[in-house]
């Protein structure tokens, strides 16, 4: 029997997972805007999320 999405504690790893077993990118189960849905709509969709780069502070 197929384990149940929510045990896995990794955001990213459920999207993974989600997207393995054919679950449809809306079955996310977290809370719009939330950095765990942010995580876990990385991990479906298989690819880093773009994130600001940290630069380095200009001299004064």
């Amino acid at each position: 029997m197929a384990e149940p999405q929510h045990t896995r504690a990794d955001p990213i790893e459920q999207g993974a997972y989600a997207r393995i077993h054919g679950r449809p990118r809306d079955a996310c189960p977290y809370p719009q805007d939330s950095e765990e849905r942010m995580a876990w709509l990385e991990g479906f969709d298989g690819k880093p999320r773009e994130r600001a780069l940290d630069l380095p502070l200009a001299a004064a």
